[in-house]
């Protein structure tokens, strides 16, 4: 089964300095409902600030492992 993860990403430059500022919108049965929602949200607070390829729709195959080796590192802001 194939899935589609929708995101929503950019540079953010604040006090503290640039960070990456990544919003996980949802997961989608269909490309065609990933790109719905983002025509539904490119023009609302938060998103209509930031250009269209700040969105992302990857493609994931279910019970397939995407990341095998190696770390990621999220900074949570509060």
């Amino acid at each position: 089964m194939i899935v589609f993860a929708l995101w929503h990403s950019y540079e953010l430059e604040d006090d503290d300095g640039i960070h990456d500022e990544d919003k996980f919108i949802g997961i989608f049965s269909s490309r065609e409902k990933a790109e719905e929602t983002v025509d539904a949200l490119k023009d609302k607070e938060g998103f209509r600030d930031h250009p269209l390829d700040s969105f992302t729709i990857d493609e994931i195959t279910v019970d397939s492992p995407d990341w095998t080796d190696g770390f990621v590192t999220v900074r949570w802001r509060e």
